[in-house]
């Protein structure tokens, strides 16, 4: 199966998780698509100045792979600095941050998966 990009959802997220400023998603998948313990599939892209505010992961864990661009992302343990290639992974009961403070965009997959 090929799902083609005029096929998916482009959707502006305003102080995502009491962020700052908008995300751009790509929603990869939409609701029905998904497999038993996957909840999210995005791309998503924050502008210089946006971000996705704190947020805690209960019974999932996500990951960010960053496809371009330079990040903070904020744990328990301080703020750490990612850039392409990285992999955030954020496990069950723990919490993150992301923001972008560059002129480049910051973009990466999100991907959330259920236990």
């Amino acid at each position: 199966m090929i799902k083609y990009n005029s096929q998916m959802e482009n959707v502006t997220i305003d102080k995502m998780r009491e962020g700052s400023g908008q995300v751009l998603a790509t929603k990869l998948l939409k609701d029905g698509e998904f497999c038993k313990n996957c909840r999210l599939f995005n791309i998503m892209r924050l502008k210089k100045g946006c971000s996705i505010g704190l947020h805690q992961h209960n019974n999932e864990t996500e990951y960010y792979y960053i496809l371009s661009g330079t990040g903070i992302v904020s744990e328990k343990d301080g703020d750490k600095l990612v850039k392409k290639g990285d992999l955030v992974i954020t496990g069950n009961g723990e919490s993150h941050a992301i923001s972008n403070n560059i002129n480049e965009d910051l973009v990466f997959v999100a991907v959330i998966i259920t236990e």
